[in-house]
């Protein structure tokens, strides 16, 4: 399960329903998703997309979703350094980013009017961060994140780049069990 980090009260919430409560007034979703039916190891895309259909739904219904696609980072991806050098910068979006973690686990920091807090997620957690929210991603030290994304758009979201430089003074903390 996810684990919230106030980053600047080092505060550190560990229980769902705590976290979801905490993230709810700030506009941010979390939730935990299962499956509708066991998915093997490897399963594909559309074995998983299909395992998620009512919780997509649902979640394409509330939010104006129109797609939604499986993304694999793995330590073996072709040009993983300049892909995570994108998702650490801090940067925000035209539409809501969503993000289901299937395996893996990796750290959101969300940089907020009261300070920056940070959610690491890992496989079952639903994470959706609300379209103009200033924020950053990394992975943890396992390098691996598998994960549904859903798009308001069909041509997904591009980022607006902040370049304040606030996302330099936040290491990944990634402190929970791999």
């Amino acid at each position: 399960m996810a684990t919230l980090y106030l980053r600047d009260t080092h505060t550190t919430l560990t229980d769902p329903d705590a976290i979801a409560a905490h993230l709810a007034p700030l506009g941010i979703q979390y939730e935990r998703w299962a499956a509708d039916r066991p998915l093997p190891e490897g399963a594909s895309a559309d074995e998983v997309l299909a395992a998620y259909a009512a919780p997509i739904a649902k979640l394409k219904q509330q939010g104006g979703f129109v797609t939604a696609d499986v993304i694999d980072i793995k330590p073996d991806t072709p040009n993983l350094g300049a892909m995570l050098a994108k998702f650490k910068s801090e940067h925000w979006h035209d539409e809501d980013e969503v993000r289901f973690t299937l395996a893996g686990r990796g750290i959101f920091h969300l940089h907020l009017e009261s300070g920056v807090i940070a959610v690491e997620v890992v496989a079952g957690d639903l994470l959706r961060v609300p379209r103009g929210t200033h924020h950053w991603f990394d992975l943890c030290s396992e390098r691996r994140i598998r994960a549904i994304r859903l798009f308001q758009q069909i041509s997904g979201w591009a980022p607006h780049y902040t370049e304040t430089g606030v996302d330099a003074g936040y290491a990944p903390l990634c402190l929970g069990p791999a």
